[in-house]
């Protein structure tokens, strides 16, 4: 069975750093498109950013371009996400999910073309 295990979350100044990870387990996740999404109290669920199974292309939304940066270890089964200059409006919780055979583009922002879902890890960006 499919699973996936967010961490890294934590609270950060704005203009700081934190690298999320996703930890893949029970599957053969290199296969696997992998997003990042993040939904803050009151609002839809938004993609941030997917990476296709080689790790070859990425898409990032608008809003984290420049400041995010996806990778993935299909070594580890591991897909991270580097957050930088950090700002209030980027506090949500933070969920990976994994998707089979979608082609990486804007089509990885819309959380119906991914199948599992890990837990998520708080975000919190607060002077």
């Amino acid at each position: 069975q499919l699973q996936l295990v967010e961490s890294g979350g934590g609270l950060v100044q704005p203009g700081g750093s934190l690298r999320l990870s996703c930890a893949a387990s029970g599957f053969t996740g290199h296969y696997y498109v992998i997003g990042w999404f993040r939904q803050a109290p009151g609002k839809e669920r938004e993609g941030v950013s997917c990476i296709s199974s080689s790790g070859g292309s990425t898409n990032y939304a608008d809003s984290v371009k420049g400041r995010f940066t996806i990778s993935r270890d299909n070594a580890k089964n591991t897909v991270y996400l580097q957050m930088n200059s950090l700002t209030p409006s980027d506090t949500a919780v933070y969920y990976c999910a994994a998707s089979y055979g979608l082609r990486v583009g804007p089509a990885c922002e819309k959380a119906t073309a991914f199948d599992s879902w890990g837990q998520g890890t708080q975000v919190t960006v607060s002077s």
